[in-house]
């Protein structure tokens, strides 16, 4: 008991010195608390990224090769992703067909169906999920659906529409793009819907296109009825339609390369440590493909979101380690000052039979009530600097690769007067785009916990600069001192 009082009454005669030690602790740890809780927001914002491009469940994807040419044949559906318009001899748009047939386009719709990437035999999938490490594989086909309509007139421009279509295992909808999606209206697939004209869209495309459960959406000249309404990150720029996997390999016929079988695998490993080992081995079982993880794909995003990462991560660790380094110095500094005033103090204490570890057991109980006293105010400093950032920080940016597009054998030519001009169809090649990503810094419990032990850390540190000075002194010393 007496500890405590004299503790207080030694803390209250010198308030002022005990406030700037407190102060200088509590600065410190602010900065540290404020760059952990801006390094969490990054970090948050950045995995936020990631997980809406590769969906919940997946820890590795491997996609086929980037789509080649269509080989030349007769007009088929097929050539339907292989012609050319050109300007025909009285001056009616012609569509010409890889086969050399050119038809009048007045009147005429094309429905070109594209796939993402070359096929991979669907025998691979099961041949992936039986690889040491891996607990689950599906398989998934990537498309786009592009309509053009020419008008009756040559004046006439052609309207086109043009949508993204995924097709999904529904026996596995936990693994692949509907994985991280949260559905709005209707159900999504069930093992029922393995082989039914059944479609779930994206809530995005079904706003644009004033679709609803139970509207009908017409893909290669098939209707779908519209079963599910779900929505997905911004980041993942989502496909716009997911259909049943065996349904969407009917559909992949139409785009000529594919011969039913998938254009990405989706893998699940049996853990994170695991994932190095099985991309490895998938390398070795589909050569020529791409295997992406999500380490892989972090490498890809960049942007401002990356940009402050890497400050959050570098500049940040080392300003706050400094700023804690001159705030221990200081709480030393003024703790061995304030043990010099005391010598007197100490030496009478010592003199009536005070023990030195008991005047050591003090001094250090002040400097650890001081660097409570910091942790309390700096877990303070630290939450305001966190709101602060997170009231004035503008919205960051990532920019992330797109998905590759389909080819187009009229790519090259142009619209003209004269014979031969043509217009590229297709999705084109792969893009990249740039998406808002909002920092929200957060502090956890373990960066409180941190805060007090750097602290008190902080503040036993000077308490033992200043108690062994105390060690050193000799009674006869200290008396001599006093008036």
């Amino acid at each position: 008991m007496f500890f405590v009082t004299y503790l207080r009454r030694e803390l209250r005669r010198r308030m002022r010195q005990a406030i700037v030690i407190a102060l200088g602790l509590a600065l410190g740890v602010g900065l540290v608390v404020t760059v952990a809780a801006a390094s969490a927001g990054v970090k948050k914002a950045e995995s936020g990224v990631l997980s809406a491009l590769y969906g919940v469940g997946t820890d590795v994807t491997v996609t086929g090769a980037a789509p080649g040419p269509p080989q030349p044949g007769s007009e088929s559906n097929n050539d339907q992703n292989n012609y050319g318009l050109q300007a025909g001899s009285n001056g009616q748009t012609e569509i010409c067909y890889s086969s050399g047939k050119c038809i009048n386009a007045a009147g005429k719709t094309i429905d070109q169906l594209t796939a993402s990437y070359s096929g991979i035999g669907e025998s691979k999938v099961a041949e992936a999920a039986r690889l040491h490490g891996v607990t689950a594989a599906a398989g998934g086909i990537s498309l786009t659906d592009d309509t053009t309509t020419f008008g009756q007139s040559s004046s006439s421009l052609p309207q086109s529409n043009s949508f993204t279509l995924d097709g999904v295992d529904t026996a596995k909808t936990s693994l692949g793009p509907l994985s991280s999606a949260s559905l709005t209206s209707g159900h999504s697939f069930t093992a029922a819907d393995a082989d039914a004209d059944v479609a779930v869209v994206d809530s995005g495309y079904a706003t644009s296109k004033n679709l609803k459960v139970g509207s009908v959406l017409t893909i290669a000249g098939i209707k779908f009825t519209v079963v599910g309404i779900v929505r997905q990150a911004q980041a993942s720029s989502p496909p716009d339609v997911y259909v049943p996997l065996a349904r969407a390999q009917a559909l992949s016929l139409y785009a000529g390369s594919l011969n039913g079988g998938v254009t990405t695998i989706y893998v699940a490993a049996a853990s994170a440590a695991d994932i190095p080992a099985v991309s490895k081995e998938i390398s070795r079982l589909l050569p020529g493909t791409t295997v992406t993880t999500e380490a892989s794909l972090a490498s890809e995003v960049t942007g401002s979101v990356s940009s402050a990462a890497r400050l959050a991560g570098d500049l940040g660790r080392w300003l706050a380690v400094l700023v804690l380094i001159a705030a221990f110095a200081v709480a030393c500094l003024l703790t061995m000052v304030a043990v010099a005033r005391r010598v007197a103090e100490f030496g009478t204490l010592k003199a009536i039979g005070w023990r030195t570890w008991r005047i050591v057991a003090q001094v250090l109980g002040e400097s650890v009530a001081m660097g409570i006293a910091g942790a309390a105010a700096g877990v303070g400093l630290g939450l305001a600097g966190a709101a602060i950032i997170s009231a004035v920080a503008p919205s960051l940016s990532a920019m992330v690769p797109g998905p590759s597009g389909g080819f187009s054998l009229a790519a090259g030519q142009a619209v003209g007067p004269g014979p031969g001009g043509g217009v590229p169809h297709g999705p084109g090649a792969a893009t990249s785009r740039v998406v808002a990503v909002p920092l929200h810094p957060s502090v956890s419990v373990g960066v409180i916990v941190l805060a007090v032990i750097l602290a008190v850390a902080g503040g036993l540190l000077a308490g033992s600069f200043g108690s062994w000075r105390i060690a050193r002194l000799r009674p006869a010393d200290a008396l001599s001192r006093v008036a």
